[in-house]
Formats: structure tokens, C-alpha cells, sequence
């Protein structure tokens, strides 16, 4: 089963468990659908706590067919416009606290709204890390599932000291893989080299312009994962990356997102391009056939040719006599062996 598959499926049935999974968005694409799927596929017997400040709960999942789920709307909470406004941290905590015992996930949409409510990256920094706290001192497989966007927090929250074990999520326009392959001549596994692609696709997604350009440039068709999106025409890839799984390491991978259900990237329409544009390069003629002439050689001749002797006198040996320079005085040469410097008034 592909990786993103097995994740959206069960999420606390990797091993060894995966407690803090980050779903990172972008201003080119959001990883909004894999948020939903991911909600909407939590086991009816584990209890969820849904914390919004940027999607109303509406929106993610319908809590009236979900008794498992308690959904709290922060949306309409917003410093400086709420008299009295007080921050939503203590009531996080008493609600998880408050939690019966047994698996619990706990979900945030999103860490950039909660951060920028907070008032800097490190308070919620520090705030995360006490949520994560309350999650793995269960007995039982819980899990933080964080939805944000490149942020300094971000980068905090990706870091080993936080948590050895990471399972991050990023959504990517399909754009940059059609861009990869046709300006860098490179696919992704297994149609091309992991390392190559890996070296390419890394550096180019980080770049947020980039993406941008692709998506809402001259030469782009806009995002096609939004909310508004027609489930069918809905597409984008998710890079898929697992620290501290069963391979111990980095496990890293690039899937497709079709609907509303993860894929197989060759099933992606917006993708096809690539690989027609590689099967017409495999399947290209050999320019030695359909000539009048024959440009292969039989074994037999092979074999002669291997046998001819190489034209070099030395025929590989190295050459151990003691070199010497031998040379004739020209008639203008003026040599004196007994005293050279005769001409001289010393």
C-alpha cells in the first residue's frame, strides 16, 4: 500500500507510532482536502478534539454524523475586537486535560492564526511543545496534528529536540513536477533516479516564488485544490515524509492527490504530459537500423577485433632504460671546454 494511503487509513498504526504529524499548506497549495480525509478517517472509538482559527469546524467535517468529534470555532475570536479577549491557550488545555482516558487526537487549524493570536513564534512554540507533552504521556497511540504554513514556527516545530518522530505533510501544485521534468529533464521515482529528483524538487518547492509563478503566472491555471474545486478536477501532489519510521531515518516519497483520496501520481491528469513526453523518448528509433548498411559487428568479429595488437612499440611495458640527451654544437656555437670564462678581464 502506497505510504500516504496507509497514513490517511490509520494514522496511529505506523510503527513505531507517529504522535505529531504537520500538514504544511502554501500560498500556491493547501492541504486542506488531506486535512478533511484525515479527520473524517479517525477510528469512531478514538475521541477528537478539533481546535479552528482559520476553517470554521463546518468546513472540516460534520460533527452532527461524528460523535466522536467536539469541534471548538475560534474564528470569531480575535484579539483587539473581543472585549474582554483572552487567549485561547488555558482552554486547550483544560479541554485536553479534561479528556477521558484511552487514544485521543488532537487537531489545530491552523498554528499561523494561533501564533499570530499568541503574539510570537516562541509562546507558541512553547505551547505546542506542552500539548505534545499532554498527547504522548498517554498510555494509549495519540496524536497532534498541526495544519500551518512555512513559518520561522515551522521551522521549530520540524526539529528533532521538539519530537525524534515527524510525520510532515506538504501539499505541492502538480506545476513543479511538469516544470521539474520538462526544464531539468527530470522525473520522479521510480520513472527517474531518487537522488537526482530529491536534489532538484527539494530546493525548488522551498522556494515559495517559484511555485507561485507556476501557479498564478502568465503561463499558469491557477490552484485546483481549493474548497470551491470540483472533487474531479481537484489535483495536486503531497510530499510524504517520515522520520524515525521502521527504516529508521528519513523516509521520503511524492504521491498524488485526486478528488478527495490520495493516488498513484501516474493517475494524475495534470501529470500525463510527462509520461507520454518519456515513453516518446524510450521508444525513439535506433538510428543504426533501416540503413543500407551493416554498422553492428558479430561476435566472431568482435572477437577479431580484440585480438588485433596494439601499434606502440613498447606494447604496454614501461620503458627502463636511463634517459639521455644527446646533442650536436652548431657551427655558431662558441664552446670551451678548458676555461669558459677566458674573454672575461678578471
Amino acid at each position: 500500500m502506497p505510504l500516504l494511503s496507509s497514513i490517511i487509513d490509520n494514522p496511529t498504526g505506523l510503527k513505531p507510532h507517529q504522535p505529531l504529524i504537520i500538514l504544511q499548506s502554501s500560498s500556491a497549495q493547501t492541504c486542506y482536502p488531506i486535512l478533511r480525509n484525515l479527520i473524517s478517517n479517525f477510528r469512531p472509538t478514538t475521541q477528537t478534539l478539533l481546535f479552528c482559527f482559520l476553517h470554521s469546524p463546518s468546513n472540516l467535517t460534520n460533527v452532527d454524523e461524528a460523535p466522536n468529534i467536539i469541534a471548538f470555532d475560534f474564528t470569531g475570536r480575535i484579539p483587539g475586537y473581543d472585549d474582554p479577549w483572552c487567549g485561547p491557550q488555558d482552554e486547550i488545555l483544560a479541554r485536553i486535560n479534561s479528556a477521558p482516558p484511552g487514544s485521543l487526537n488532537v487537531i489545530i487549524d491552523s498554528m499561523d492564526t494561533l501564533t499570530s493570536d499568541l503574539g510570537s513564534t516562541p509562546k507558541a512554540y512553547k505551547f505546542i511543545r506542552t500539548l505534545l507533552g499532554l498527547v504522548t504521556a498517554r498510555s494509549d497511540p495519540s496524536i497532534l496534528a498541526l495544519h500551518l504554513q512555512p513559518s520561522p514556527l515551522l521551522e521549530l516545530l520540524t526539529q528533532t529536540s521538539l519530537s525524534p518522530t515527524l510525520m510532515h505533510l506538504t501539499a505541492h501544485p502538480s506545476a513543479i513536477i511538469t516544470h521539474i521534468a520538462s526544464a531539468y529533464l527530470t522525473h520522479p521515482p521510480p520513472a527517474g533516479p531518487a537522488e537526482k529528483f530529491w536534489s532538484v524538487f527539494i530546493p525548488f518547492s522551498e522556494r515559495a516564488h517559484e511555485s507561485e509563478r507556476l501557479v498564478y503566472g502568465p503561463e499558469g491555471n491557477g490552484t485546483s485544490a481549493g474548497a470551491w474545486v470540483n472533487k474531479g478536477t481537484r489535483e495536486f501532489v503531497v510530499e510524504v515524509l517520515i522520520r524515525g519510521g521502521s527504516k529508521r531515518g528519513v523516509e521520503r516519497t511524492v504521491e498524488g492527490w485526486k478528488g478527495d483520496v490520495p493516488c498513484d501520481l501516474r493517475a494524475l491528469d495534470s501529470l500525463k504530459s510527462i509520461w507520454t513526453r518519456r515513453k516518446t523518448e524510450e521508444a525513439r528509433p535506433d538510428p543504426t537500423q533501416n540503413v543500407s548498411f551493416n554498422l553492428n559487428l558479430t561476435p566472431s568479429q568482435e572477437k577479431s577485433r580484440a585480438q588485433v595488437p596494439l601499434p606502440y612499440a613498447h606494447e604496454g611495458n614501461p620503458v627502463t632504460t636511463a634517459g639521455a640527451i644527446l646533442y650536436d654544437p652548431d657551427s655558431a656555437d662558441d664552446i670551451d671546454d678548458d676555461d669558459p670564462d677566458e674573454d672575461l678581464d678578471i
